[in-house]
């Protein structure tokens, strides 16, 4: 069965839409400490009749009747915690630019390098790798995300200070399998 790639932001959230075990790798420049570790991912996905949506969009005065819908990503050290950190999370409302809905904008509650609300870009490319440029008022970043199945990305992004790159990051991440899927799973194998 060949594998198709997501080629609109709403296929992408959907295709993330649960929890994933990431494995990351950090590399800042301006420092000799570099560092690595796991974490968990939660992602939902939000329709563009949520509230959720509205109150994003209101962050940016956008109209939100031309969102599409979103996502809302949170972050854990791991799953054993009982809630996520809310200073590790973020909704994501997508904007597309076109019928096409290969580019367009990103509004976001809060940015993944500075806390604040934030508008970014991003564009599929024909081979369905995912590129989310965002400025911000210090920094920019650059996030490149893709799948190479449905149960395993790859992210990159770098941070590019005033006074050049700061970080360049890299994930691998897996999607957790519940035990109902992984029996399903293992059915259809035997």
């Amino acid at each position: 069965m060949h594998f198709k790639p997501p080629m609109t932001m709403m296929d992408f959230f959907r295709k993330s839409e649960g929890i994933w075990f990431i494995e990351r790798n950090v590399h800042h420049f301006d420092v000799t400490d570099n560092e690595s570790g796991e974490s968990n991912l939660i992602v939902d996905v939000i329709e563009p009749d949520s509230s959720k949506v509205a109150e994003v969009c209101a962050l940016q005065n956008v109209n939100p009747k031309i969102a599409t819908g979103g996502a809302s990503f949170r972050w854990m050290a791991t799953t054993d915690e009982k809630e996520p950190n809310a200073d590790y999370a973020a909704i994501l409302i997508d904007i597309p630019d076109d019928e096409s809905k290969k580019t367009g904008k990103l509004i976001r509650n809060k940015g993944y390098v500075e806390g604040i609300p934030v508008v970014s870009r991003y564009w599929f490319g024909d081979d369905g790798i995912l590129t989310i440029n965002t400025d911000y008022d210090n920094n920019q970043g650059q996030e490149r995300a893709w799948f190479i199945n449905d149960d395993f990305r790859v992210r990159v992004s770098s941070v590019r200070m005033m006074n050049g790159v700061n970080l360049v990051t890299y994930c691998s991440e897996r999607r957790c399998v519940s035990p109902v899927k992984l029996e399903q799973m293992l059915a259809h194998h035997n």
